[in-house]
């Protein structure tokens, strides 16, 4: 017998749970089970009419409607709360109502609070100007500083696989000192690639002055590096046109930038068109297969205008068997799997197979392994940290610590800027303790009292913060001129510096205006409105804000005065050659430097305020060209390793610069072989020889068989071709008829200095019309070695001098505000007796307690980091102590002068007055 099916109830349609939830969250208690049941009702109804799905959607539109501030309100007033517990007929007939407070983050109370905070700002219009003033000036200095130690700090960081990208440099460790060389031979590439195969690209930058291109018998001078093919693959510049595995396949390739594209062809395809590039009569032809993207000016250390094959560079095939020439930077890019450390190590067997001889001078001289028990090892640089290794880069690096210390002055700005915003917020605290009083006694709590008196810190801080921001639009321009700094506003909307700038005022919101908040809540209420206001020990948190301000004052100013003699001293050096009356010519691509010295030759011949005339391939300092080049030769001389910077020169080299033979002689056109195989040597070239007399010696490697050995025919003093900051080596001067004059000197007398520039300028236009005169001083480009220490002078200069004028700005305003709560005293003092100087000097004596007290702080400091600095330099001063002793005494002078005003003023009031006005 079947069993009849049994029958379930059908479960109804229920709206959706989500909408439901949504309400319960939003809606007052006492609203939600009436409006629940009418939603209920209504779509029970609707699905009936519309059906289900049509219903849901009704409902939770409904729910959605229902969201409404009004609610929000309803449900923080809390409007009527039933007391729990045992319930009595009363209370059924009376529910218990508890009334609370607002919502303190609700709309309309915000609204309260910040027409309050404008209010209250209006009324202390002094109180708001300082600190707003004090913020922007801050801020602004801080977008400065901060931008441009961003920059610095992402140097090379746009490339993908970054972390993976080294470049190598030769370490020794000699016995008196340790090198690192970032140039290698021209067979280290090759041998490296096919020693290592976990070495996935490697590339090489070979780049100096900027070569002549024609196109069209248009001529223009651009930055042409000498590469290989894995350049593409080391770094990721983008290729807008062609194809990275085929742009540099042939030797007759070339890779131009896009401004290249745009100057050369204008909005023409490039693809395809010929160049030629070199000096007019050894020009090469190359075919453009290739568009790439500008590198950044102020954010890549590859730097170009075009690309081509290091197999066209001069004297490739000569060199690229040489292991005692160093030419280039190498890149390389190793797999994923590999480590720097573990690489490095592999390395030790190929240092010591292609650098035997290298290895073997250094042991024959003493030379002792280091920590990590190398005496010449081969060893890696990551690409992030090349841009602050000047050794390895040539000097062309940026100092990690200037860096480091650019965002130091500018917190330490900003420290000062909050101490003034505490120390003034704190001191009002005690004017507004009234006001606090009446507002918890009628009922406010601290979360509402803290986000009132928080706000109008935020105020504050928001309009000194966009304040700052247009300063610093305003002063781009000035700062970008005084610094060389080439910032950008592009770069203030970069994703990583907006969090920066952010988070920096989200923090000088939080420190500033949170703390004074938070105390000011504390107050208790019956003390406040008995007129008995403290805080607990409040003189010590005040102190201690000074103390830290006047601190970072005196230190910033140690440090400038002590960097500003350290760059005097490099300036005034004695450089081994007189630099003034000297006018140096750059020839540029587009003349042959030694026609074009030899018609300025001739046309100034019977000039008597020209002394002497003379070309070379390297200027001294740095030019309006910018360009800085250096050749440096290696052989080994009776066993001995020897390294050398090889010089160009012309005739009247010496006399130009005014440098005197210690012995033998000049060149001289007297002798024809002066220009084939004869050298002038420094001192120190000597001494590495081991010769007390080389004159007459024959100079070259051991294994030469060709004859072609130089003979020195003069011994010269020591003389600064490069920057202190540079590695100093021996100096080979050499004559040539074929090699290329790339600068010509000057010296005229000093009567005539003033209208020398515009005479040869009216000279050079006849003799080179084609090339652009860009003659320099030789002192000014001395002075240009030296443009970072300048700069940190000047950077250092104007962080002291905003520091000292935001220290005194908040020693004036907490004066005041002390004063004002003194004055009761001050007039029983001049009641009882008390002159107005003694008044003043009680007024006065504990400001400059607290100055003292920075003073013992700061000077050490200053000391301690100014000696690290100063060690960086092989040449440096001492440190005075009279330079702590001047800041000392200007810091004590200007607090004096500083709240000698309101002390004055606090003192020549009526005690009658002081004592009614409490």
């Amino acid at each position: 017998m079947k069993k009849p099916p049994s029958s379930q109830p059908t479960r109804p349609p229920v709206p959706p749970p989500w909408a439901d939830r949504l309400l319960k969250w939003f809606c007052p208690p006492c609203l939600l089970e009436e409006l629940l049941g009418d939603l209920h009702e209504q779509f029970a109804d609707q699905v009936d009419t519309v059906g289900i799905a049509q219903a849901r959607r009704f409902y939770a539109l409904e729910v959605i409607k229902f969201c409404r501030p009004y609610f929000l309100k309803r449900k923080a007033t809390s409007l009527t709360k039933t007391a729990t517990g045992p319930v009595s007929k009363t209370a059924h007939r009376y529910p218990v109502t508890h009334e609370q407070p607002p919502f303190f983050l609700h709309p309309d109370m915000l609204r309260n609070y910040l027409k309050i905070a404008f209010r209250t700002l209006w009324k202390s219009k002094g109180y708001a100007a300082i600190n707003v003033v004090g913020l922007a000036v801050a801020f602004c200095i801080c977008v400065f500083l901060f931008l441009t130690s961003y920059l610095q700090l992402t140097y090379d960081s746009f490339h993908a696989d970054g972390d993976r990208i080294f470049q190598p440099y030769l370490f020794a460790n000699h016995s008196d000192k340790t090198t690192r060389n970032g140039a290698v031979p021209l067979p280290f590439l090759p041998a490296l690639k096919s020693s290592f195969p976990e070495v996935e690209a490697a590339t090489c930058i070979m780049s100096g002055r900027k070569s002549l291109v024609e196109v069209n018998q248009k001529y223009f001078d651009k930055l042409v590096v000498h590469t290989n093919p894995d350049f593409f693959k080391v770094f990721s510049f983008p290729l807008l046109k062609g194809n990275r595995e085929l742009a540099l396949r042939d030797l007759s390739s070339i890779v131009i930038n896009e401004t290249m594209a745009q100057t050369l062809f204008g909005a023409a395809d490039p693809m395809g068109k010929t160049v030629l590039v070199g000096s007019i009569g050894s020009q090469k032809q190359y075919v453009v297969t290739g568009v790439i993207g500008d590198a950044p000016i102020n954010n890549s250390t590859i730097q170009y205008d075009a690309l081509v094959r290091i197999e066209t560079a001069p004297n490739y095939q000569e060199a690229k068997t040489d292991w005692n020439a160093y030419f280039y930077p190498v890149y390389l890019k190793l797999s994923p799997q590999v480590d720097q450390a573990t690489f490095e190590n592999r390395l030790k067997p190929f240092a010591a197979k292609y650098f035997p001889g290298t290895l073997e001078e250094l042991n024959k001289k003493g030379a002792q392994p280091d920590q990590r028990g190398d005496v010449f090892a081969v060893r890696l640089q990551k690409l992030a940290d090349i841009h602050f290794d000047r050794e390895i880069s040539n000097g062309r690096g940026v100092p990690i610590a200037l860096v480091y210390t650019l965002l130091g002055i500018g917190f330490f700005i900003l420290l000062i800027a909050c101490s003034n915003f505490i120390n003034l917020s704190i001191a009002r605290s005690f004017t507004r303790a009234r006001e606090v009083g009446v507002r918890k006694a009628l009922g406010a709590l601290k979360n509402q009292l803290f986000v009132q008196i928080w706000g109008e810190s935020t105020v504050i801080c928001l309009i000194g913060f966009l304040l700052g921001l247009v300063l610093a639009y305003l002063l781009l321009p000035q700062f970008n001129a005084t610094f060389d700094a080439r910032l950008r506003l592009e770069a203030v909307f970069k994703p990583g510096f907006m969090a920066l700038i952010l988070a920096v005022f989200g923090l000088v919101t939080l420190v500033a205006g949170g703390y004074p908040a938070w105390q000011m809540t504390k107050f208790n209420t019956v003390e406040v409105l008995k007129g008995k206001v403290s805080l607990k020990r409040p003189g010590i948190l005040r102190n201690s804000l000074i103390v830290t301000q006047f601190t970072l004052s005196c230190l910033l100013a140690c440090c400038t005065i002590i960097a500003a003699q350290q760059v005097d001293y490099l300036r005034s050096r004695p450089l081994g050659f007189e630099k003034e009356q000297v006018i140096s010519i750059p020839v540029g691509n587009q003349v042959d430097g030694r026609q074009v010295l030899g018609r300025l030759r001739n046309k100034l011949a019977n000039d008597p305020s020209v002394l002497a005339i003379t070309g070379t391939s390297v200027n001294i300092g740095r030019g309006r060209d910018r360009v800085s080049s250096r050749t440096t030769i290696g052989y080994t001389y009776k066993g001995k390793e020897v390294s050398t910077d090889w010089l160009l020169i012309d005739y009247d080299y010496l006399k130009t610069l005014n440098i005197k033979p210690i012995s033998g002689r000049d060149f001289s056109r007297l002798y024809a072989t002066d220009s084939v195989n004869r050298v002038i040597i420094t001192a120190s070239m000597a001494k590495l020889l081991g010769e007390k007399n080389p004159v007459g010696l024959l100079l070259g490697d051991d294994g030469d068989t060709t004859g072609t050995k130089s003979q020195v025919i003069g011994v010269i003093p020591d003389f600064q071709l490069y920057s202190l900051s540079d590695q100093a080596k021996p100096i080979t001067l050499h004559l040539s008829n074929s090699e290329t004059i790339h600068y010509i000197f000057v010296r005229v007398t000093p009567q005539s200095l003033a209208g020398a520039m515009e005479k040869l300028k009216t000279a050079w236009q006849e003799v080179a019309p084609q090339s652009e005169f860009l003659a320099t001083y030789l002192d000014e480009n001395v002075d240009a070695w030296y443009q970072n220490e300048e700069r940190m002078a000047q950077i250092c200069s104007l962080a002291s001098g905003v520091a000292i004028l935001l220290s005194c700005l908040g020693l004036f305003a907490v004066a005041r505000m002390v004063i004002e709560q003194r004055t009761k005293e001050i007039g029983i003092r001049k009641v009882m007796g008390a002159s107005i100087p003694n008044i003043i000097v009680v007024l006065s004596r504990d400001f400059v307690k607290l100055v003292l007290i920075s003073l013992l702080i700061a000077m050490p400091l200053a000391w301690l980091l100014m000696t690290t600095w100063l060690s960086n330099y092989r040449e440096r001063i001492p440190i005075s102590l009279w330079v702590f002793t001047g800041v000392g005494l200007a810091a004590i002078l200007i607090a004096l002068a500083t709240v000698s005003f309101q002390t004055i003023k606090a003192a020549l009031v009526n005690p009658v007055k002081s004592l009614r006005s409490e």
